[in-house]
Formats: C-alpha cells, sequence, structure tokens
C-alpha cells in the first residue's frame, strides 16, 4: 500500500502521476502528493473514493473523491487549493466521464459540489450534460480568476512586452529601490532543521501585510504549509523567495516550480518598506527568475489584484460545479 493515502495501492498513485502529466488539467494541486498532505492534516471523518477508471485494461483516468453525509467534492479545500479536478488521459475525456459518471451515480450521496476547475477542464464540458440528462439539477458557475502570463524568453523582453504604463511604472520603481537602498533577493535553502524557521519568517512578513491573512493563517493551516514546503522541497518544486533590505527580511513569496511553469501561491511584506514597492518587486524579480530557468508561463493563482495585470497576466478562470439528485 502507498504511504501517501491508507488502504491505496502504490499501483494506483503511481498510475495517477502518469496520467495527470498526460491531461489537460496537469496541475501540482492535483497531484496525489499535494492531496495526501491536505487529507492527512484536515480530513478525520469523510470516506476516501478514490477510484481507476478503465476499459480494455487502459487506464483512462482517476476519480479523487471525498463523501460526506450526503455530499461529495474533490479531494481539497478551495481555500487552499486553486484548481481541483479529475486526471484524464488526452483522448480518452469522453469515454471517461461516461463510466466515471456511472461510477459516482453508484455512490451515496444528494449533492455533488466540484470546485475550482479549470476553464479548459473537459469536466465541465461533458459532467453537466451527462448530468442533466438524467434530470438532476444543474449549476455552473465562474468562481474566480487565475491570471497568468506566458513568459518570453529573456527579461528585457518580458519588460518590453508590458503595456507602456505598466512598463515604464516598473523600472521607475525598480530604479528607485537601487537607488536608495542595498538590498538583495534570494531564494531560501530549506532543509528539515531550517524549514520551521524559514516558515514563520514568511508568515510573519504574510500576516503583517494583510489583516485576513492574518486570520488566514491559523495553526492548521501554517502546519499545512509547513508539511508542503518539507515535501515539495525534495521534488525541487517548492521555492520561497526573499527580499533583504539592510539583513531584514521586508518581502516574500512561494512559488510552485511544476510543470516548467512557475504558480505564485502566497506572498508577504513589511509594510514599513511598502513605500519602496518590495512586494511588487520581490514578484517581478521572481518572474525574472522563471523566465531565466527558461518556464513558459508565470501563474499568479486565485485573485484579481491589480499588480498581477500590471505584470503582464491576462485572466484565465475557474469555475464551481454544483449537481443535485
Amino acid at each position: 500500500m502507498s504511504d501517501l493515502f491508507e488502504g491505496v495501492s502504490h499501483k494506483i498513485i503511481d498510475d495517477w502521476n502518469q496520467i495527470l502529466s498526460n491531461s489537460v488539467v496537469n496541475t501540482i494541486f492535483i497531484t496525489p502528493e499535494w492531496q495526501s498532505i491536505w487529507y492527512k492534516r484536515f480530513v478525520s471523518d469523510k470516506q476516501l473514493k478514490i477510484h481507476t477508471i478503465k476499459e480494455n485494461n487502459q487506464i483512462l483516468g482517476i476519480i479523487p473523491t471525498l463523501l460526506d453525509s450526503n455530499e461529495i467534492t474533490f479531494i481539497g479545500d478551495p481555500d487552499l487549493y486553486d484548481y481541483m479536478d479529475f486526471p484524464v488521459a488526452l483522448g480518452h475525456e469522453e469515454k471517461f466521464y461516461q463510466l466515471a459518471w456511472k461510477y459516482l451515480t453508484s455512490l451515496d450521496w444528494n449533492v455533488m459540489s466540484l470546485n475550482s476547475i479549470p476553464e479548459s477542464s473537459p469536466t465541465m464540458k461533458i459532467l453537466p450534460k451527462l448530468a442533466s440528462g438524467m434530470g438532476y439539477e444543474v449549476d455552473l458557475f465562474e468562481s474566480e480568476k487565475t491570471p497568468l502570463s506566458n513568459l518570453s524568453t529573456d527579461w528585457e523582453t518580458y519588460i518590453a512586452n508590458l503595456p507602456k504604463k505598466y512598463r515604464h511604472e516598473l523600472r521607475r520603481k525598480i530604479r528607485r529601490l537601487d537607488s536608495n537602498v542595498e538590498y538583495i533577493q534570494y531564494e531560501a535553502v530549506i532543509t528539515d532543521d531550517n524549514v520551521e524557521q524559514i516558515m514563520d519568517d514568511f508568515f510573519l512578513l504574510m500576516s503583517s501585510s494583510m489583516e485576513d491573512k492574518e486570520t488566514f493563517l491559523i495553526s492548521k493551516n501554517k502546519s499545512f504549509f509547513i508539511d508542503i514546503a518539507k515535501q515539495l522541497t525534495k521534488k525541487d518544486q517548492f521555492k520561497l523567495f526573499f527580499m533583504e533590505i539592510d539583513k531584514k527580511k521586508v518581502a516574500a513569496c512561494i512559488c510552485f516550480d511544476y510543470d516548467n511553469k512557475y504558480l505564485l501561491y502566497n506572498s508577504g511584506y513589511n509594510p514599513e518598506f511598502s513605500s519602496l514597492s518590495v512586494s511588487l518587486i520581490n514578484k517581478a524579480f521572481s518572474i525574472k527568475d522563471a523566465i531565466e530557468k527558461d518556464k513558459s508561463e508565470f501563474n499568479f493563482l486565485k485573485g484579481v489584484e491589480r499588480y498581477k495585470y500590471h505584470l503582464g497576466a491576462s485572466d484565465y478562470s475557474v469555475f464551481d460545479l454544483k449537481i443535485s439528485r
């Protein structure tokens, strides 16, 4: 059995990873590693329903769900996940959903709540038709946007491609920082010995910069962040960028390095240094790091904060699907 989910075999986990890497919605949030970390930290009283969909011994996809009383959901929480979905092999979507729907309707639920489905996912194109065809009530709606930017081949080209106003603003802010203080931006080196201290530094900046983030940083969520840092660092998928002025940490952001893309998961800064735009510049330099490492995309994830568009992002939507029997 796998050590990720109790009672789930290594074979299913291997199949899950293989299918996901060859699917429309390949993202770190749908990996079994990510979902198992969340499950172990937050779930105690829901039934785990992980099921493999096959046809003629060929694996078409995976159903990763939780059953709680009369509701079935993905394994996850939209407050901590930016995307959720079924991993489905490319080219086999129609057959997968037909068989998946047959399995799902065999379970005991009144409401199916599938949140944070990416706009490119076949789930929201096929599943509502199957459900409405059986007379079920279907509600599909846009719940969030996750702005993202396709990256240029070099930093100067990236800046040159920004809208004129924002291009000049970014260059001006970087010059102002250069001329006023001595600063460095770097990626933290995380080990098992220092991960909690480094994450505490991040939590301090995160809680200092926004009131709702301080409320968000309850003990369980902090522990989840630390679990993620530990596990994803082992796979070189966790990047924590700090900016320091006079050896004092003034800004930080977490990026995931997955599928040749950077995903900006969360950030924080010291408001005392907001006049120097340290948070914006730290994120911009993280984009620069992604470009220098030949990444294809920088995903700002959920939220429509203005700075994301100032840094060249375009909208990409996520949807919630609710099916009622």
